[in-house]
């Protein structure tokens, strides 16, 4: 497995996968063909079905533009390796195709060859949760321990940076009124949220918080402003509300937020490298239930959580998002997806008061409930992974 650096891109919205992806993926090819006198990109799959409400094109046209920009949809035609497609074409004077380079976003910001992930280095030998938690349980270890001592020395300047953005972001989403661009005219409830938090009882002050979190993110994804993938734009809102929850009511430390940063990118990262975190390949089990995993184990790291009660945590918050759907209307990452951002950050803390009653035993292994995952994302219809094209896409 690659270095959970990966699982947090700094970047803008509203999608890691139709939006950070494309865009990464243009620099590239810009970068090698800078005589170009122009370029053809052509879309494939669901990057080509819900592009358009991605802002896709805007993105690459950010990059390759002035030169002569033609970019051709073609949502019917899916590539063998993935559904989000790319191809890249130089074109000469005379319009002749040069060197056409095929790439897919895969998820995360991430892209491939279509052989293997972009860049990828074995950073981490162990792929299953249950080969870690067996050799730090020998150890004495803890998770974050874990992932210290396989990344590079610049891993906690790293997260760091990756705190401050979220904070950031949360912040200014807290502090932003108006209608979310897109063309559904929703207007954004961060705002409202947070302040109405005020007049309840404290018992219900928190949680109503953490809803106001987790939307000030979302919709700030949504409008195209600068998020973190947690371990997606689609799903940035989970995660951050949880921790900046857990830090503004019940006072952890920045050095113990990075700890549980760690803890959560080993825990993506183990669902990227054995499923998937793609809402267009399975489904937003994917995207929004990986965050869940991601704040729910956080959550549990901070609050004292032992290994096996944390490793509990993250198959419960996988289980109970298994076949989750992603069928955004009008193709935009608006609805349901930001108000699912909120609905899993609290999810992620009932799961943490769940397990931490618990001793941590429990029958389905987090990696059992990982390969589920990947076949229920499978099996999912295509019309219900990111396509706009089923279920609630239907109801615009």
């Amino acid at each position: 497995m690659d270095s959970i650096k990966k699982i947090y891109t700094i970047g803008y919205g509203p999608s890691s996968s139709h939006t950070m992806g494309p865009r990464k993926a243009a620099e590239q090819y810009k970068a090698r063909h800078p005589e170009a006198a122009g370029f053809r990109v052509t879309l494939y799959g669901s990057l080509a079905a819900t592009g358009k409400g991605h802002f896709t094109d805007k993105a690459i046209l950010s990059v390759l533009e002035p030169a002569p920009t033609e970019i051709l949809w073609k949502p019917e035609t899916v590539l063998p390796f993935h559904t989000n497609g790319m191809l890249y074409e130089a074109l000469d004077k005379a319009g002749n195709s040069i060197d056409p380079w095929t790439v897919y976003s895969i998820g995360g910001g991430a892209l491939s060859d279509g052989k293997s992930r972009e860049d990828e280095r074995e950073v981490y030998r162990r792929t299953t949760l249950t080969s870690i938690l067996e050799h730090i349980e020998k150890q004495g270890e803890t998770y974050w321990e874990y992932v210290q001592q396989h990344e590079e020395a610049d891993l906690w300047d790293y997260l760091e940076t990756v705190w401050k953005q979220m904070q950031a972001t949360i912040e200014t989403g807290l502090h932003t009124d108006g209608v979310i661009p897109g063309g559904l005219h929703l207007r954004g409830k961060a705002r409202q949220y947070f302040v109405r938090a005020s007049s309840y009882k404290p018992s219900l002050q928190s949680r109503c918080l953490v809803i106001s979190y987790a939307l000030a993110t979302a919709e700030q994804n949504a409008s195209g402003g600068k998020v973190v993938t947690a371990p997606t734009c689609g799903s940035a809102g989970v995660l951050p509300a949880v921790l900046y929850h857990l830090q503004k009511n019940h006072g952890f430390s920045d050095k113990s937020i990075l700890k549980a940063l760690a803890t959560a990118g080993l825990f993506a990262n183990i669902i990227k490298y054995n499923a998937s975190i793609s809402g267009a390949e399975v489904g937003c089990q994917g995207e929004v239930g990986s965050a869940c995993v991601m704040a729910a184990v956080a959550a549990s790291q901070l609050f004292g959580g032992s290994p096996q009660q944390i490793e509990y945590a993250a198959e419960m918050a996988m289980e109970h998002n298994l076949g989750l759907t992603c069928d955004p209307v009008c193709g935009l990452v608006q609805i349901p997806c930001i108000e699912r951002n909120a609905i899993a950050a609290l999810r992620a803390l009932d799961i943490n008061l769940y397990t931490m009653m618990s001793d941590g035993k429990h029958i389905i292994s987090f990696d059992k409930v990982v390969a589920t995952m990947k076949l229920t994302g499978k099996d999912l219809p295509s019309l219900y992974k990111e396509t706009a094209m089923g279920g609630l896409a239907l109801m615009d």
